[in-house]
């Protein structure tokens, strides 16, 4: 007979669920294993690559009860869907684990010693003692690691499948998820925009039950999770996940599938948690009953039982390799611990904040401008230009000069855009380069990280700056520390029309670029003209790191200036005198530099120092610093709202490091701490520069 788990039904709004009805699976001697093909050698392989996660995860435990590691997120029970889905994928395919997937990081050959000094935090470790557990990535095992925040490695994982179709390469990635991850907004976003783009990605979904406490009765409400997949238009299977030659023969189908087809793929492997989500939160949530029935369909031991049975493997070879399997973690074990501590180098950590521009020069040659007041004529073709066509042409020479450059962007294609700096590129470079998106922020974020860890450079248009919050976490928590954390670099620029003015209310007009200033590994500017405009962004594209580049909306078509026709860069981090003083500094940016210009024309008996930021992070601390000793009276004025804006940071550093030169305190000018009004008059009173000359006679009259 066979043996079925049973569980009450439960009745929620006049619909039948049976919330765990997975577990209604033949169980013990009932799985059915199918060699199909494969060899005894190949088999015995299967079972060594089974075993050895089970191995170190048993000395783990140990460990743990010992206190020599200080934490483990188990995945017994679970390790033929790791090291079944490995096997069956190409090495040099992208696979994103998550902290339950040791059989990963096995089976691509990791040494135990290295992830032991990766768990124990040593300077030796994969990410120098900055991460822990399985959130790192190894580009030499093609592995990318998970962060806290479960859901977007999927869209990385997109991000890697479109390159791998840019490039033309025969090859699949493989993404990790739980049952739990599924409720996350960017699972719904990864899969729609490979659906949308025919992406060739695997997403493969751990369902053991259980998301921590939650059981999936209060996750979902679908039969099967594998039933989502039709509201995306893509395919889909469920199979048993604690079974190791189902799980290969499945992916390795799949994988076929999507090579083929060039599509994605979703796959629901059913297993179950032998112990608790991390060994600290313990497993008094899941009825007893539960581990005496899926002890029974342990991978390991059924699989064992199966080789045993059809006489591949002897009781012998199976105990040699369990010998060889401790010898060698023994072995590894000494070396884990075997390293010194971990001494801080205050220079080695900022250093690796942001990855190196020396490491990804290019063979071609470019011009840099560092003034941009004083373009002399005898040395460039200039043209007048508005600020927004300097952006557009921007774009336009470097997908010239890089060709592996893509833009992505909601209707930036044959609409060209919201603002219409993208009209005509479509024409010129094709729907591969110039890529319509969904409306899916965070995705499209995440993939041009993914873009990037196979060498491809994005721009990504945000169709307004306060769209930024939907895509928010990747750009704070992926983009911005990746490098960091195990040295894989961002190559990501973000454009972020900005700012009020034309009466479009509290969504279509905020100034956050504060939000970013704080988030170390991004950098942020903020061109005010024309020149600087279209200098700043080829320096974005060129910069190996997540640039947030802001474009005023009200500048696009206000401001002209003359511009090289040429390509050019203007270094990110380097401010510009504007005007030079006596009276006071005004530093400032953006709409900011111009509201001070037409000030200091009206009060022509001021001399009024004029400092043009452009770049936010990093600031430009030396040109700060000579504005103050210039005047010894300082406002600083912008646009965003005065709490915590960057006229905070700025006015703090000045009277850190300036006091001595203050003939006055540090003012600031900031629009009100209220959200932007969409009435016009409303909007004027909002901003800054309504109450610009009350704070320059008042710094005045100190």
């Amino acid at each position: 007979m066979r043996s079925y788990i049973k569980f009450p039904v439960i009745s929620t709004q006049n619909k039948q669920y049976n919330p765990l009805a997975y577990f209604k699976k033949p169980i013990g001697l009932y799985m059915h294993f199918s060699q199909k093909g494969l060899s005894a050698s190949q088999l015995e392989h299967f079972y060594r690559s089974l075993l050895l996660p089970r191995m170190i995860e048993e000395k783990m435990l140990l460990l743990l009860r010992q206190g020599r590691i200080s934490k483990w997120f188990s995945g017994i029970g679970q390790e033929a869907i790791a090291v079944g889905a490995s096997l069956a994928m190409e090495k040099e395919e992208w696979i994103f684990p998550m902290h339950r997937n040791l059989g990963v990081f096995t089976t691509r050959g990791l040494p135990l010693s290295r992830l032991l000094m990766q768990w124990q935090g040593a300077r030796e470790g994969y990410s120098r003692g900055r991460e822990r557990s399985f959130h790192f990535g190894d580009r030499e095992h093609y592995i990318c690691g998970m962060i806290s925040h479960l859901g977007p490695q999927l869209a990385v994982a997109d991000g890697i499948g479109l390159a791998y179709k840019l490039k033309e390469e025969k090859k699949v990635t493989l993404v990790f998820t739980g049952e739990g991850g599924t409720s996350e907004g960017d699972f719904h976003e990864a899969l729609n925009i490979a659906a949308v783009w025919d992406l060739p990605v695997i997403f493969l979904i751990e369902n053991n039950g259980y998301a921590l406490s939650t059981p999936v009765n209060e996750q979902y409400r679908c039969k099967d999770l594998v039933d989502k997949a039709k509201g995306y238009g893509i395919e889909s299977v469920q199979v048993d996940g604690n079974n190791i030659l189902e799980v290969y023969d499945t992916i390795k189908g799949v994988r076929d599938y999507c090579l083929e087809q060039q599509k994605p793929y979703l796959v629901e492997c059913m297993t179950f948690r032998m112990r608790g989500h991390e060994e600290a939160s313990g497993t008094k949530y899941i009825p007893e009953e539960l581990f005496e029935l899926w002890e029974k369909k342990d991978p390991l031991k059924t699989f064992e039982h199966w080789l045993l049975k059809e006489q591949i493997l002897s009781t012998i070879e199976i105990e040699a390799a369990k010998t060889e399997c401790k010898k060698y973690i023994e072995t590894e074990v000494a070396k884990g611990f075997n390293t010194p501590p971990v001494v801080p180098v205050t220079a080695h950590e900022t250093r690796d904040v942001y990855a190196d521009l020396t490491e990804v020069q290019s063979d071609k040659e470019i011009l840099v401008i560092t003034d941009t007041s004083n373009i002399h004529p005898s040395l460039f073709n200039l043209r007048e230009k508005r600020f927004i066509d300097s952006i557009a042409e921007a774009i336009y020479q470097s997908m010239i000069f890089h060709d592996n450059l893509i833009i992505m962007g909601q209707d930036i294609a044959e609409y060209g855009g919201a603002f219409k700096i993208t009209e005509g590129l479509v024409n010129k470079f094709g729907k591969e380069r110039i890529r319509n998106t969904p409306i899916c922020e965070s995705a499209v974020i995440g993939a041009g990280l993914g873009l990037s860890m196979e060498g491809i450079k994005s721009i990504i248009e945000m169709q307004f700056a306060d769209f930024v919050t939907m895509g928010f976490n990747q750009i704070v928590n992926n983009l911005a520390k990746i490098h960091y954390r195990w040295g894989q670099n961002a190559d990501v620029v973000i454009r972020m029309p900005t700012g009020g003015g034309m009466g479009a209310g509290p969504f279509h007009s905020q100034s956050n670029e504060a939000w970013f200033m704080h988030t170390p590994g991004l950098k942020v500017v903020y061109p005010s003209t024309a020149a600087d405009a279209k200098g700043l962004l080829v320096a974005a594209v060129n910069d190996p790191n997540p640039v947030l580049y802001f474009e005023h909306k009200a500048l696009y078509r206000s401001i002209s200036g003359q511009v090289p026709e040429e390509i050019y860069e203007v270094p990110i981090g380097k401010a510009r005198i504007v005007e030079e003083g006596s009276d006071i500094s005004i530093i400032t940016y953006g709409a900011g530099v111009h509201w001070a210009l037409d000030y200091a024309a009206q009060y022509l008996d001021l001399s009024i120092d004029i400092l043009d930021l452009r770049s936010l992070l990093p600031l430009d601390y030396d040109a700060i610093y000579a504005s103050v000793q210039r005047t010894g009276k300082v406002l600083v004025l912008h646009e965003d709202t005065l709490t915590a804006g960057a006229g905070a940071e700025i006015s703090a550093w000045i009277s850190e490091h300036c006091f001595r030169m203050l003939d006055a305190p540090v003012m600031r000018c900031a629009s009100l701490d209220t959200p932007v009004p969409f009435n016009t008059e409303l909007e004027k009173n909002f901003m800054a520069k309504s109450r610009l000359h009350e704070s320059v006679q008042k710094l005045l009259n100190y």
